[in-house]
């Protein structure tokens, strides 16, 4: 393991949110956590948050779709040390109090590649997720999808909605394989006890993405900055519904946060609505890019509609998200831009 880091102290060190449970039996305890994906887009802003807690935290990545840039900055903590392996691979042993499950592709372009893989990551990987928690009595956050709804015939689509999935399409190992391992997730609960956070992701954009996942939101900002086409499928008349990560994170501590009673599954997402058409527009003006729109043929069951119902994430954990859309991509931009070495056409401060 590769330690690292001055350790965080005072008060400040576990901003435990408002209103939310921090155990008795944990003051003055070093909390350990492991994450697994932790070096991927979500799982390195769970690790930092957990420094900042003053946690210790073991990130586990096979760094297939994870990146060590993304952690390089928290690997001066020592409380902070990675660990390259695979999910579906036998856990290292430790003793951790809460264990945070990021580890799979998210990107269509990613997740298909390996689509058996894909679905073995979801199953094999949250099962050891679990046998670990049920050996160490932790606590197992499941960072779930809302591709398991597929594509939807209710709207917006609440936490009750079972969802309309094609189990054979070639989206289905990483939507069925997410239902899978919610499945794993309450099957452990009910039969062994263990305690268990699960969260439904909605699409989410935000500094320490993989410029080239394919992600509508990275995919078209990094060729508006290349002046490349930006591509979009049908007509680009698909909505979809695009949290800033800030928020995201936010909201999982919440939940992960909350009383042992509160399962989840929770859908964390924002519920401002946009089509892919107009979330072009709005980066091509963003970035002052000249890069013209082409329209593809849709691809096989991508979702028409997509926007959470957030009722109950703001019911049970007071959580709502901040930064809106424009707010958002103010704040990625120049990120992709760094990251790219792209120079950005308009100043962004100008931009409302």
């Amino acid at each position: 393991m590769i330690g690292i880091g001055p350790e965080l102290t005072g008060p400040e060190a576990f901003p435990y949110m408002n209103g939310n449970r921090l155990d008795e039996d944990d003051m003055g305890k070093t909390r350990t956590a492991l994450v697994t994906g932790g070096a991927g887009f979500l799982g390195s802003h769970v690790c930092a948050r957990l420094l900042s807690e003053g946690c210790k935290v073991v990130c586990l990545d096979n760094l297939q779709t994870g990146r060590l840039k993304n952690i390089e900055p928290l690997l001066t903590n020592p409380l902070m040390s990675f660990v390259k392996a695979d999910v579906r691979d036998p856990l290292p042993d430790g003793v951790y109090d809460e264990i945070w499950n990021l580890a799979c592709p998210a990107s269509p372009p990613q997740y298909q590649i390996d689509p058996v893989g894909t679905m073995l990551i979801n199953v094999i990987g949250m099962k050891n997720v679990l046998d670990l928690g049920v050996a160490c009595g932790a606590r197992v956050f499941q960072a779930s999808t809302s591709e398991i709804y597929g594509d939807p015939q209710v709207h917006p689509q609440t936490e009750s909605y079972r969802g309309a999935v094609n189990t054979i399409g070639p989206r289905a190992c990483y939507d069925e394989g997410k239902r899978a391992a919610e499945t794993l997730c309450f099957d452990y609960h009910r039969q062994y006890g263990v305690e268990i956070k699960v969260v439904r992701i909605f699409n989410t954009y935000g500094p320490n993405m993989d410029p080239q996942d394919g992600r509508v939101v990275s995919n078209f900002i990094v060729r508006a900055l290349e002046g490349a086409p930006l591509e979009v499928y049908g007509g680009g008349s698909q909505t979809r519904s695009f949290c800033y990560v800030d928020d995201l994170i936010e909201g999982f501590f919440r939940l992960m946060r909350s009383d042992a009673s509160i399962t989840g599954p929770v859908n964390i997402g924002d519920p401002g609505e946009f089509t892919v058409r107009e979330l072009a527009d709005i980066i091509l003006e963003m970035t002052g890019s000249r890069s013209v729109i082409i329209d593809r043929p849709l691809p096989a069951d991508d979702p028409l509609l997509r926007r959470p119902d957030i009722s109950l994430a703001g019911k049970l954990l007071g959580w709502a998200p901040k930064v809106r859309l424009r707010e958002g991509l103010k704040r990625s931009i120049p990120y992709f831009a760094t990251e790219t070495g792209c120079a950005v056409k308009t100043n962004l401060d100008t931009l409302s």
